[in-house]
């Protein structure tokens, strides 16, 4: 009897043993390795490569866009989000000369005042993904198979996103997947990361404005039109031999977009197509709870004049939010520029909005 007591009593001390050797992590072990990885993210070669899909189900049907995001230390970051379908690519650039957003397709480009990303999360960034994991007490943690998956709040611009699921590679804690839900645990952002690797080499002008104009190697206009923090133009001699691309050229009216989300007591008050308008501008008033105006036109010019603003993720594109008392949304997306125009309009019904117009086309 006391053979076998002993015998069990091995066998016992030698799975505690294994199991704590070999056991599952927990919580707070991941949560000291992430901060591991943010740490190292920090030194002076710190960086980070990933893409892969987002999928936005936030209209009539899901649109899906590929992502490629990229980070060096201590603040460049480059994010592409190419729409699949239209084959239309936007990229979000910030260097040491600021923050731009550019779409080397239809030869547009920004510049402003900006701390982002670090005011506003993004869902495609690893260090936003980090911050919501290690910033939530009350975080939910699950050891599931190949992954880390935990369940935290959701720390983004729209108040509609209010969980938000993130799966981790246990190997090395990098982002496999990350689903963002509203107050109905309906999933509304998903995206699916393909490959994401740390430690990346980037070529001097990776984060260069000028190079991501050319899309990386490929032909662009003579000039870029810019606006500095100030709204004033800026020009941006680029190479002598290129060409002016076709989505410069005069395309005709796209007729009239109308979003399929308006708040709650709002009705579109009337409808006008601004005269003689060479861009094809047209003019929705909307009136009710909230009053608000709705600009759509196909731009050709490269000249743009912006007041200082901030970067609002759209999930599809992103915008620039501009003024104080009135405030102003403006964002492109397949070649046309909107414009949300109003007083009292929050800016998250703005977004919704926004969303509500992608991917449409008019009538």
């Amino acid at each position: 009897m006391r053979r076998i007591s002993w015998v069990l009593a091995m066998v016992l001390c030698i799975s505690v043993v294994l199991a704590g050797c070999g056991g599952k992590k927990d919580a707070a072990a991941v949560v000291k390795g992430l901060n591991n990885v943010v740490d190292k993210l920090q030194s002076k070669d710190g960086s980070y490569q990933g893409s892969g899909t987002m999928t936005l189900y936030t209209g009539e049907k899901p649109q899906q866009y590929e992502v490629e995001v990229w980070y060096q230390n201590p603040s460049y970051y480059r994010i592409s989000l190419k729409n699949a379908q239209k084959d239309i690519t936007q990229i979000v650039l910030r260097n040491d000369d600021g923050v731009f957003v550019l779409t080397p397709s239809l030869n547009k480009s920004f510049r402003f005042q900006s701390d982002w990303p670090e005011n506003q999360g993004q869902v495609y960034l690893y260090q936003t993904l980090v911050r919501g994991i290690l910033s939530d007490n009350t975080r939910q943690f699950i050891d599931d198979k190949d992954s880390y998956v935990f369940d935290v709040e959701a720390n983004y611009h729209s108040k509609s996103l209010v969980r938000q699921k993130i799966w981790l590679n246990k190997d090395n804690y990098a982002p496999k997947q990350v689903q963002v839900s509203d107050s109905e645990a309906n999933v509304v952002v998903e995206v699916k990361f393909n490959t994401f690797a740390f430690n990346t080499k980037f070529e001097k002008d990776s984060f260069d404005m000028k190079r991501n104009m050319t899309t990386m190697g490929e032909s662009s206009v003579q000039t870029v039109a810019q606006v500095d923090e100030f709204g004033n133009e800026i020009v941006t001699e680029l190479s002598d031999d290129t060409q002016l691309e076709p989505a410069m050229k005069e395309l005709g009216s796209f007729g009239i977009i109308d979003p399929d989300y308006v708040p709650e007591g709002v009705t579109l008050k009337d409808t006008n197509e601004i005269a003689d308008s060479k861009d094809h501008a047209v003019l929705l008033r909307y009136e009710g709870v909230y009053q608000f105006t709705l600009m759509e036109a196909r731009p050709l010019d490269r000249a743009v004049s912006l007041t200082p603003g901030s970067v609002v993720d759209l999930g599809f594109t992103v915008g620039l939010l501009t003024g104080d008392e009135q405030q102003t949304l403006t964002w492109m997306d397949n070649g046309i520029e909107f414009r949300i125009t109003s007083a009292n309009l929050p800016v998250t019904e703005m977004m919704k909005v926004a969303a509500s117009l992608a991917e449409k086309t008019g009538k």
